[in-house]
Parts: C-alpha cells; sequence; structure tokens
C-alpha cells in the first residue's frame, strides 16, 4: 500500500522521504476552517483531519493530512499575508520564545489517527536590519510565523523538541503511528 501526502510543502515532501516509506502527493483542495473556540492543539489537529479527510474521500487508500501553526502568547501565527506582516510577526518573535504545532492525521478504511508534536522555539533579539534581510530572501513566504529554521539565517537561539516538526512535519511522531498502518518500506 502507497501512502498519500495530502500536501504541496516542498518541506513535507522532503521530510516524508526521510520515513522511507512509498508515497504519493495529492493536495488537499479543503478550504483552511479555524473554529476559535479550539485550543492551538486542537486547531492544528483539525486542519490536519480536515486536508486527510478531503483527499481520503475523494481518493481511498492510507492518506497523511498535518498542518503547522506558530503560537506566541496564545495567538496563533498564521502565514503572513505580505512582507510588512512578516516583518511585525518576527519583530514580535523577536528574542521571545514561542510554540510550533504541528497537527497530523493518517486515516485509511481501518483507522484513523489524529495527534500532534509541540517544540519550543527561542528567538535571537533580531535588529530591524537583520529582519529586512531575511525578507529579502522571500523565504518567509508561505510559512507559519513568517520564518523557517531550515533557512539558513540566525533567526533561531534553541528549540526544544523536535527539529523536524519546527519545519513541518513532527517525523519521529509520524513513524510510531505508521507502525500501526499497513505502509510499504521503499525497496
Amino acid at each position: 500500500m502507497e501512502l498519500i501526502l495530502a500536501s504541496t510543502s516542498p518541506r513535507r515532501k522532503e521530510l516524508i522521504k526521510k520515513l522511507n516509506i512509498n508515497f504519493k502527493v495529492i493536495p488537499s483542495e479543503i478550504e483552511e476552517k479555524i473554529d476559535k473556540n479550539l485550543s492551538p492543539e486542537q486547531v492544528a489537529m483539525s486542519l490536519s483531519k480536515q486536508k486527510a479527510q478531503d483527499v481520503f474521500f475523494r481518493f481511498g487508500g492510507t492518506v497523511i493530512g498535518a498542518d503547522t501553526i506558530v503560537v506566541f502568547n496564545s495567538e496563533i501565527l498564521g502565514k503572513p499575508k505580505d512582507e510588512n506582516d512578516a516583518f511585525f510577526t518576527l519583530k514580535k518573535l523577536s528574542g521571545n520564545t514561542h510554540k510550533v504545532i504541528s497537527g497530523f492525521t493518517i486515516i485509511n478504511k481501518d483507522k484513523s489517527v489524529t495527534a500532534y508534536d509541540c517544540t519550543e522555539v527561542k528567538f535571537n533579539k533580531l535588529s530591524d536590519e537583520y529582519i529586512k534581510k531575511y525578507l529579502q530572501s522571500g523565504l518567509w513566504k508561505g510559512k507559519a510565523g513568517s520564518y523557517g529554521i531550515q533557512d539558513g539565517y540566525d533567526l533561531v537561539e534553541k528549540y526544544i523538541g523536535s527539529f523536524d516538526n519546527v519545519v513541518g512535519f513532527p517525523t519521529e511522531k509520524i513513524a510510531e503511528v505508521l507502525k500501526e498502518f499497513d505502509t510499504e518500506k521503499k525497496s
């Protein structure tokens, strides 16, 4: 059985390769709906479930959906609307600690498992000039919290938890859950 990744994220596609599992990509077509009454962990899991179910109900198979959010002072920091939004998000995170939460759902005809991973990330104190230099790279686009830990910039002082989770796909936890599903290893 082949795993279906319900995401177009190039980062998730790279990280799933670490699991040495046959997979193909079929993106979810849902419009993300966030219930404001949910905790951040529940939001991440809900979004991952929406994505996985969308692809599963259209194509069947074994599907994995994932969603990553950044939380600072109980506020969910989504993907930036524009460069100005990204600047102010990075300014907020500068010198502070935030959480990166990735929800994931694995579903097939026999079972469905939804879980999450959480990593604490402490940012370095960033000058306005350094933030502008990072923004000029364009690497912030499409990323929750307006940054990528893997981007090669000195944004992060330290993190506690999974590096892959901060990138957007908690491979360690996903590997554990996948043991419950019938997936083929690459030959």
